[in-house]
């Protein structure tokens, strides 16, 4: 085992892999990303099914987005004074118990759209707890030089995930049922943190404990004192609002204007979206770029802003698969890139509330873009929202690298 091992990672991109710690982890979250990306399939269809509105998606996730930024914060400072692998597995054994009481309520037949909402909020509020000790618990299993493999391998399987779990959500879903895709996704949360309680990662020394609220308070300051950080992460919260959100919201409708098919093309967007995603970040673990990283991150995102705004144009689905397919390699190297300068120059004792930060800063405006994904669904198409937000996206990434500070950057 351990020769094949250490001839797979003779790869620049697979190295992360000679760590035992490392493998432990990333083959559960691997599992777990697959039944998120099920779940998130089956939420956006059984909600257009409930309803039958374009943009009561949009109410779920926003619902979602609220719950997790609501312990995103408290999440990091944690991560940052406590073990970051029991609050992960905490974490899980949480959202296991509410994805598989959402997974019986739709078996029963008694699943309604507040109950969904209700389940949703159940689900976010686990996620914030989970995500900044993740990202803090990944320099803790690999050596340093092998940092930019661990997030290129982590890259992969989260786009991997978004490969398998629509397509299997969308075969599940078709054959039996949302239920069998959340109770998929259920299970999946269980294999995660038995693979979590085997891992053993390095302890880190704490900073001095002055409570939650100045800890986060503490992680601000620091955040606000590096432009580039703190620019990043405003403008992502900009974008995500403008992009992301009615993206996410408006698809299923979208698929059904614009392409006049069903559950199965809706799941495949997904796919092929991913399918990029894996190739950006091969792309990036295979090259580690060390110069330029911020104006190289900000270059792919801009570029994915024109892929989306085509996407949304379009009415041929076999050039909309393309472009997505772009869009997600795009959008995988930006985030390779931007994952390893945080997790090479943060301090590891900070680096739970800076990456707690950086998602409550990006996904802090989301829930309002949600929101108004709903509103303007009522207005406008899905299509003209979508290339509304991706144009003043493309404009927002490209007028910062007219700063030094951002140009010269990591």
């Amino acid at each position: 085992m351990a020769t094949f091992v250490d001839a797979l990672a003779g790869a620049r991109t697979l190295q992360a892999f000679r760590s035992r710690d490392f493998r432990l982890v990333w083959s559960g979250q691997t599992v777990s990303l697959i039944g998120n990306a099920a779940f998130l399939v089956a939420v956006g269809w059984k909600t257009l099914e409930i309803t039958g509105s374009a943009g009561s998606l949009g109410i779920v996730l926003m619902a979602e987005g609220l719950a997790m930024l609501a312990t995103l914060l408290i999440g990091g400072a944690l991560a940052d004074r406590y073990e970051r692998r029991r609050l992960m597995i905490l974490s899980d054994v949480a959202r296991l118990g509410v994805v598989a009481a959402l997974a019986v309520t739709d078996a029963t037949g008694h699943l309604t759209f507040p109950l969904l909402i209700a389940f949703a909020v159940g689900v976010g509020l686990g996620d914030g707890f989970f995500h900044p000790a993740f990202g803090g618990i990944v320099p803790l299993v690999v050596e340093k030089p092998y940092i930019a493999s661990a997030n290129a391998m982590i890259g992969i399987s989260r786009q991997t995930s978004f490969m398998v779990g629509p397509a299997l959500a969308a075969g599940l879903y078709g054959i039996t049922g949302s239920a069998t895709v959340f109770a998929f996704d259920a299970a999946s949360f269980a294999v995660s943190l038995v693979l979590l309680w085997l891992a053993r990662p390095r302890a880190i020394d704490p900073e001095a404990g002055e409570g939650t609220v100045k800890e986060i308070l503490a992680g601000a300051r620091y955040v606000a004192s590096i432009p580039w950080l703190w620019i990043t992460i405003l403008l992502a919260a900009l974008v995500l609002m403008l992009v992301m959100a009615p993206y996410q919201a408006l698809m299923p409708q979208l698929i059904k204007d614009n392409f006049d098919r069903g559950v199965g093309a809706y799941g495949l967007i997904f796919t092929f979206q991913a399918a990029g995603m894996v190739l950006g970040t091969i792309i990036f673990g295979q090259t580690n770029p060390r110069r330029h990283r911020v104006v190289l991150t900000y270059a792919a995102w801009a570029i994915n802003d024109v892929c989306t705004i085509l996407f949304a144009l379009s009415h041929q689905y076999e050039i909309a698969t393309a472009l997505v397919f772009v869009r997600g390699a795009l959008i995988a190297y930006g985030i390779g890139i931007w994952e390893t300068v945080l997790m090479e120059l943060v301090p590891e004792n900070r680096l739970s509330r800076v990456i707690s930060l950086d998602f409550f800063g990006s996904l802090g405006l989301t829930p309002i873009g949600y929101a108004l994904a709903a509103v303007l669904a009522g207005v406008f198409s899905p299509s003209a929202i979508i290339v509304a937000g991706a144009s003043i996206a493309f404009v927002l990434w490209l007028a910062p690298l007219s700063l030094r500070s951002v140009r010269d950057a990591a």
